[in-house]
């Protein structure tokens, strides 16, 4: 009998934690190699859409989410000149009948937990830490990564979740990350410092001129995650900084008192520089395949980064599945499947964020965009994305062949 095939995973966070689960459910040999000194996230809170449950469930480890996210009641957005409601959408029974899963927020690190108890659950995956890869070669038959030692990984296939900065599409593609000029800066606050007309369960974006602010509960209300976000006066790198409370209020004159008053609340703050990925034909070169932000890097305008990358994770494992564990035919039907809908995403959000960003008419002609607007007619809207399901994950059948190194 053959022996299992042995694929890497580079990078240990969400996508690559949901790679190595949903590789090693196939019977294959995962070994997981991680730059940081232990396996984990920094961050705050995230958004989870139904379609980021429907992947989780596919993975096994959807309940250990639920677990720890808390459920939201609606969608809200605020005019953050004159706080009134542009838009307000319920994410109740209607909406989960709709996609056949909640609408939550969840602490970064939570997320990433719930994953990597399904990871420690399996004896196909080792980890290694402090691990650095900075090159890769790969022949017909093999593909090997060096990292920063020296050292040899080899393996039959190697699966890239190494981040906006990913290592592997600099080697393979050579294009470089997309600085937005938009930074971010994130806190966690405790309830009792959050203003009590504000503690809404539902994620609030106040939308401003080049600004917004996003508030939304953790950990069953006991915290609130802040996030706030601005056009930048200077140039960018991207990169992640302790952030100053002088420059967070320099960007939020004009505000009002209402949504302006969560500035006070952060004791620190944590800023990101941001930057996306421009969307490209091919994420395959040989035996490589990107996943997660290495593949399709995006802006944080629609909440589905992390979202984006489980869903790869799943569909990388029903294209292995699919393909009779055929790597060549298995990364092709992959990226067929994956391509599109994540070049949707990454343009979508970069729109949404000029929504949230309006000045000006612009602004009234935002606001105006979703007055009157029914749940069903946003629903509607989003079928596309929420609407996602593992089992019609892979594309329309059709030749698939493996693509040339």
């Amino acid at each position: 009998m053959a022996e299992p095939q042995h694929i890497l995973v580079v990078g240990g966070g969400i996508g690559g934690l949901a790679a190595a689960l949903a590789l090693a459910r196939l019977g294959l040999h995962v070994t997981l190699l991680e730059q940081a000194a232990e396996i984990g996230e920094i961050g705050a809170g995230i958004q989870l859409g139904p379609n980021a449950f429907a992947a989780l469930d596919a993975l096994g480890v959807g309940e250990n989410a639920r677990r720890r996210a808390v459920f939201t009641d609606e969608l809200i957005m605020m005019d953050a000149v004159d706080a009134s409601v542009v838009g307000r959408f319920p994410v109740g029974q209607a909406f989960r009948a709709r996609f056949g899963n909640p609408y939550a927020v969840i602490h970064r690190a939570d997320i990433h937990t719930s994953i990597l108890e399904g990871v420690q659950g399996s004896d196909r995956i080792q980890f290694h830490t402090s691990t650095k890869v900075v090159h890769i070669e790969q022949d017909a038959a093999s593909v090997t990564a060096i990292d920063q030692h020296g050292q040899r990984w080899q393996a039959d296939a190697l699966v890239a979740a190494d981040g906006v900065r990913s290592v592997a599409r600099d080697i393979l593609f050579g294009d470089a990350p997309r600085v937005s000029g938009h930074v971010v800066y994130r806190a966690v606050v405790p309830v009792a410092d959050m203003p009590r007309e504000l503690r809404v369960n539902a994620p609030v974006v106040w939308a401003g001129p080049n600004c917004h602010l996003v508030h939304y509960p953790l950990r069953g209300g006991s915290e609130y995650n802040l996030v706030v976000t601005f056009h930048s006066r200077q140039p960018e790198q991207w990169g992640v900084t302790d952030g100053s409370k002088q420059e967070v209020l320099s960007y939020f004159q004009g505000i009002h008192p209402r949504p302006r008053q969560l500035l006070e609340c952060p004791k620190s703050w944590r800023r990101w520089a941001t930057a996306d990925r421009h969307p490209i034909p091919r994420w395959t070169a040989g035996r490589v395949t990107l996943l997660g932000d290495a593949a399709h890097g995006m802006l944080q305008y629609l909440a589905q980064g992390a979202c984006m990358a489980i869903e790869d994770a799943v569909t990388l494992g029903l294209a292995m599945q699919a393909c009779a564990l055929d790597i060549g035919r298995a990364f092709a039907l992959y990226e067929q499947s994956r391509i599109p809908r994540t070049a949707r995403v990454v343009l979508s959000a970069r729109e949404m964020g000029r929504l949230y960003h309006a000045d000006g008419v612009e602004r009234l002609v935002r606001n105006q965009l979703w007055e009157g607007r029914t749940p069903e007619r946003f629903y509607d809207a989003l079928e596309w994305l929420y609407g996602w399901r593992a089992d019609t994950a892979l594309a329309r059948p059709r030749a698939i062949e493996p693509r040339p190194s």
